[in-house]
């Protein structure tokens, strides 16, 4: 500390410091001193913050230590704090200046003996069953013959060679085999994950489905074990959709995941034997089942048999029978001619009963009365028929003179003309007329044919326009040119 001394001023023997400068030697001092210690202790209170820093107490009877675990440091923990809980930690000591206190900066953590762990173990398992993760209602069925089984462990310990053995002399299955650690601070949490990899599989994918897991490890010491007892894993097993065997440790050996699990197995060699049956066994009790089946059927057989002789001992001779209905079949073949006979005369008698009720007279006079009336009807007929032919003739004579009367025939009558061009094509003013190379003029009584000079249609160019006139339907051409012709109208 000779660095933070100033010389004292003048009058004065003690140097001055400032707050920051003695918080500062202080923690140096203290982080100097105890850089790594170990402390034994129960844990008081608890603080988790969603920072994921965690702070806590240590305490005996005579002091109070206060503890902090920082996020970084919080997950690599082999023991997480709990209240009550009888703990050595191991870190260093440093200081908070802001509140002027010391602190343990706890970097690891273990349980102080068996009992401490026992009492623990057995805090937990309380609290779990309370929530009902080992209620007999959430245990699953074992399927009888799986597969696919998945197995959760270590890949290099003697526990997989086992139960690969096991399952290959017993009945051979495909086996999924998920690495974990089986022992320290990262079996927790990878066993945790396993279990629920195993669940996130989907059925019919690249990767099968298993439909049974086991969770193995081989025998060891409480602490060794502790891992299948932290909460993560029991939630994992209790949650499982696939039923879940539990292998850990030897017989005497218990976990928490035992209680949460389908079924506890005491050894990993003893689940293989629980997950698959003995395939001799099995095809042994299936060639048995074969047997009794057959005989089964065989002494069916052979009852039915003897019931049916039974019963056709009761029933009366075939033969008997065919005879006296052969006999019933002749007799009445016999009579069948004389029936037929006699419904014959019978429907014939009948007939000229009713035939002579009736009287030829009647008749003759009933076929004249439709005759006449027949004949009645045809007349008013041919008169209906004859009237409606004058009334659509006389129709047809008023519509041809209406034609008559409206054709351009009678116009010409009257005193007027039709000219067409050379194409036969109707003119009607003097503009087209002069276009002409010849016109054609129809008059009624026949038509002339005329050609037109330069001089006349130059001198015509510009007539007035003429009224336009109503067209009339073209007639036909007549050929016949009156004597005497006539002469040119220009």
């Amino acid at each position: 500390m000779s660095d933070l001394i100033d010389d004292p001023e003048p009058g004065q023997n003690a140097p001055e410091f400032s707050v920051s400068e003695i918080s500062g030697a202080v923690k140096r001092t203290i982080e100097g001193q105890f850089s790594y210690v170990r402390v034994r202790g129960e844990i008081g209170r608890v603080n988790r913050y969603s920072s994921g820093h965690i702070y806590y107490d240590l305490k005996d009877d005579g002091a109070v230590l206060n503890a902090v675990t920082w996020k970084g440091q919080a997950g690599k923990l082999s023991v997480q704090p709990e209240e009550g809980m009888e703990v050595v930690a191991v870190g260093k000591l440093t200081s908070f200046p802001k509140q002027s206190k010391y602190q343990m900066n706890v970097m690891e953590l273990r349980v102080a003996g068996v009992g401490a762990l026992m009492a623990m173990l057995e805090k937990r398992k309380k609290a779990l069953a309370a929530e009902g993760l080992f209620d007999g209602d959430r245990k699953q069925p074992i399927p009888y013959l799986p597969e696919v089984i998945g197995v959760v462990t270590s890949p290099s310990g003697a526990v997989i060679r086992d139960i690969l053995h096991r399952l290959r002399d017993r009945f051979p299955r495909k086996v999924l085999i998920w690495p974990v650690a089986v022992q320290g601070d990262r079996c927790a949490p990878e066993v945790a994950a396993a279990i629920d990899g195993f669940n996130r599989m989907e059925p019919g994918g690249a990767m099968p489905r298993p439909d049974l897991l086991i969770v193995a490890r081989g025998g060891g010491s409480i602490e060794d074990l502790w891992g299948f007892n932290e909460e993560a894993v029991v939630r994992a097993a209790a949650a499982s959709k696939i039923p879940l065997i539990s292998a850990v440790g030897h017989e005497t050996d218990t976990t928490l995941i035992d209680y949460a699990s389908d079924q506890r197995a005491p050894t990993p060699t003893a689940a293989a034997e629980l997950a698959v049956p003995v395939r001799s066994e099995l095809m042994a009790w299936l060639a048995s089942m074969e047997q009794r089946r057959v005989r089964a059927l065989s002494d069916g057989l052979a009852r039915r048999q003897q019931r049916l002789r039974d019963l056709s001992r009761a029933l009366p001779n075939p033969a008997d029978l065919l005879t006296m209905q052969a006999q019933r079949l002749d007799m009445l073949g016999s009579r069948l001619p004389r029936a037929l006979q006699a419904v014959t005369e019978r429907r014939r008698a009948r007939l000229v009963e009713q035939g002579a009720g009736l009287r030829p007279q009647v008749l003759v006079r009933a076929v004249e009365v439709k005759r006449d009336r027949l004949a009645s009807v045809s007349r008013s007929f041919a008169r209906a028929a004859d009237t409606q032919g004058r009334q659509w003739r006389n129709k047809l004579d008023g519509l041809e003179r209406l034609r008559e009367t409206l054709g351009y025939q009678a116009t010409l009558e009257r005193g007027y003309a039709v000219v067409r061009d050379n194409s036969g094509v109707l003119v009607s003013d003097a503009v087209a007329a002069g276009a002409s190379e010849s016109l054609e003029i129809q008059f009624k009584d026949g038509r002339v044919s005329t050609k037109l000079s330069g001089a006349v249609r130059e001198a015509d160019q510009k007539p007035e326009a003429p009224k336009p006139a109503k067209k009339k339907p073209a007639q036909k051409k007549i050929d016949k040119t009156p004597e005497g012709g006539q002469g040119s109208l220009f």
